[in-house]
């Protein structure tokens, strides 16, 4: 029905991933559930069989939510802004390029055995609104970033198998 969410969703899955830091180099893979990035690893739990994997240029383990029109991602970088930058200045800084922004939620919360910024913004990019569910965590000199991104009608349908997805996300040794 409605909103055509093809063209606009290209547009901001463009533009968030290249403002969430993802790099285009490397070679990152995805083996059942263990994702392996350039100097970082983690493990996540199976997704919703709503939910199918896209292929992106970059360092980043993605998702398309079908059922409601969502893109789900979680990616890393190491040795880059981990160590100096507060939780809340990573989060800020992805939403740099976004206009008419609106922190609806911001917590602080226990993840991963560390402390994560968990954060639900609600923004405009190029006058396309959205909605996102962000978790940003950092730790042993990585920053990791999950990300859910719904049109807001669709927000709510949207967050709650992520936030299962959320949930399962751990850390593993890179050289596993």
């Amino acid at each position: 029905m409605g909103i055509p969410f093809r063209r606009p969703r290209a547009l901001v899955l463009g533009l968030c991933l290249a403002l969430f830091g993802i790099g285009a180099c490397g070679g990152p893979n995805f083996t059942g559930s263990v994702y392996r990035g350039r100097g970082y690893a983690f493990r996540v739990p199976t997704p919703p069989s709503t939910w199918k994997r896209i292929e992106l240029d970059g360092e980043a383990l993605a998702f398309e939510d079908t059922a409601n029109e969502a893109m789900i991602a979680a990616s890393g970088r190491c040795k880059v802004d981990g160590e100096d930058v507060p939780l809340r200045s990573l989060v800020q800084h992805l939403f740099l390029q976004f206009t008419e922004r609106e922190v609806v939620t911001e917590e602080v919360v226990p993840f991963d055995g560390r402390e994560a910024l968990h954060t639900v913004v609600t923004a405009k990019l190029d006058g396309v609104p959205r909605q996102f569910d962000v978790w940003v965590l950092k730790k042993d000199g990585c920053v990791y970033d999950l990300y859910c991104i719904a049109d807001p009608a669709g927000f709510s349908a949207a967050v709650g198998p992520f936030r299962e997805f959320v949930k399962g996300f751990a850390t593993v040794p890179a050289d596993e």
